[in-house]
């Protein structure tokens, strides 16, 4: 099994991914032990000491002010991880929780943040063990971190709470974690703050947004070259001379996409109506500009999750020359603006793409395709209420569209009174990212058919191999009606696991 290996510098992208989706095993490494060490020294050097030190000897957000002794210090850090596992509504996904348990593992490793060394070894245990705390849908507001999930993380590693077992079964974590025989963590001084302070829930699921957004922008750019295709539109504004003066390099990265699959094509150019058409409507013709910006937010969305998994954040930090200082670096503020942004880009390329459809499935505007693309129109109804379906999940993605970030509710009695709403923005882009999925099997099901009742005109090789992998994958092609639904599953089932991408690739190679 792969093996991650957690120090002192962060983590990549492809790191979270292997142990949030892949069960990866972590380790940590000796350097991460050292440091773990060092700074856990200098904690225990000022929790001795008589004068406060926030974090360490006094109480947390509008209590602060109150001087904790000794003998009620762990009490303190117990009771603040009992409290703050605060959430509600329905379970997190498994894939969610381990990112997010993975990078405040991430975090403590880089000696920051005071915790001992048992306790960053019992988080990779539990990871390992394939116990999953169960978190629920409410109760971050993505300032001083995504508090309540990551309590209930940091419940588990006390050996309260429920958690998910490797087997799905949902137990509790002490019952869970003596059959795989870890010991529950006793938490000290500073402990049970460090394990709740920080980003790390919205930033694995940026980082798992980005990777699916990779395959969904590749898959929009190849059915968008589909419709161009099906509505026998001109390839020419796809030439890399026009994208060159407009220097963006997602617009050229995506048109370089839809000329590759479309290399070869007998159809494109070919107009079959009365009135040539000087130029294709908006949808067509723009795909490559609306694709591109969405995939420069991607760039500098994936910039801003690069430079997350190499920080540590926590409140308060320990720093090398031994101060432990208070900061506001647990403020989610950078993650949330960008996990909004690519729910914008993501609702646009969903709205193109149904636009797309539409243009296919209306006989006045699809130059010779059938009403629907209808077998026998008016008996058929062809492919009408996929599209309303379609039209369905735009509306949901515009809605979603609307930024988490733009808000803020104050709380802590006022001493927490401006938050990110990092947390919030992150769950509507994952829904985002999943009804786009939907939006793009809907035009990969329109186009597929539509060139395939482009009756003596040759498809593009890429675009052939496309028909054939979907079709074996149980999407049936045009006849008459029948139940749509499995057909549309499949095809979003084609889309989201890349074989849509996959298939175009056997003939184009690597898509950009």
């Amino acid at each position: 099994m792969h093996t991650v290996v957690v120090g002192t510098s962060g983590v990549t992208a492809s790191d979270v991914l292997a142990v949030a989706r892949g069960g990866a095993r972590i380790e940590l490494s000796d350097d991460a032990v050292a440091a773990l060490a060092a700074a856990r020294g200098i904690v225990d050097a000022l929790a001795a000491k008589p004068n406060p030190v926030y974090g360490v000897s006094t109480g947390f957000g509008a209590l602060a002010t109150r001087h904790i002794s000794p003998e009620l210090r762990a009490q303190l850090q117990r009771n603040i991880v009992r409290s703050h596992a605060a959430g509600m509504g329905p379970r997190v996904e498994r894939e969610v929780v381990r990112a997010l348990m993975f990078l405040r593992l991430k975090t403590v490793c880089s000696g920051h943040t005071g915790v001992r060394h048992e306790v960053a070894q019992t988080m990779a245990d539990v990871l390992n063990a394939g116990i999953t705390p169960v978190v629920h849908e409410y109760g971050s507001l993505g300032c001083s971190g995504d508090l309540a999930p990551l309590s209930h993380c940091a419940l588990t590693l006390m050996g309260e709470g429920d958690a998910e077992g490797p087997d799905g079964t949902v137990r509790p974590a002490g019952e869970l974690l003596a059959e795989h025989g870890i010991t529950p963590v006793e938490l000290r001084e500073k402990e049970g703050l460090a394990l709740l302070n920080g980003t790390d829930g919205m930033l694995g699921m940026l980082v798992m947004a980005l990777a699916d957004l990779d395959t969904l922008y590749k898959s929009a750019d190849i059915t968008a070259a589909l419709t161009m295709e099906a509505l026998l539109g001109t390839d020419k504004v796809l030439a890399p001379e026009l994208h060159a003066i407009r220097p963006h390099p997602g617009q050229a990265a995506s048109a370089a996409n839809m000329a590759a699959v479309l290399k070869g094509s007998g159809l494109t150019g070919h107009h079959q109506d009365d009135a040539p058409r000087v130029q294709d409507a908006y949808s067509v013709r723009c795909a490559p500009q609306v694709a591109g910006a969405g995939r420069d937010t991607m760039a500098h969305a994936g910039l801003v999750a690069e430079r997350e998994l190499a920080a540590a954040v926590d409140n308060p930090v320990v720093l090398p020359d031994g101060r432990v200082e208070s900061n506001g670096n647990f403020h989610g503020a950078p993650v949330a603006y960008v996990l909004d942004f690519l729910a914008v880009a993501v609702a646009d390329l969903g709205s193109i793409a149904e636009r797309r459809t539409d243009r296919l499935l209306d006989k006045n505007r699809s130059h010779g395709l059938p009403p629907f693309l209808a077998d026998d129109a008016g008996v058929d109804s062809g492919l009408m209420i996929a599209q309303y379906t379609q039209a369905a999940l735009v509306g949901e993605l515009k809605r979603l569209a609307v930024p988490a970030s733009a808000d803020s509710i104050p709380s802590s009695a006022m001493q927490e009174d401006h938050v990110s709403m990092g947390w919030s923005a992150a769950r509507k882009l994952r829904t985002a990212v999943d009804n786009l999925a939907r939006v793009i099997a809907v035009e990969l099901y329109a186009a597929t058919r539509a060139i395939q009742l482009r009756e003596g005109l040759t498809p593009a090789p890429a675009s052939r191999a496309v028909i054939d992998a979907v079709r074996a994958a149980g999407v049936e092609g045009p006849g008459p009606d029948r139940h749509l639904a499995p057909d549309l599953a499949a095809a979003d089932a084609f889309v989201r696991a890349g074989h849509l991408v996959a298939a175009a690739e056997t003939v184009t190679g690597p898509l950009r």
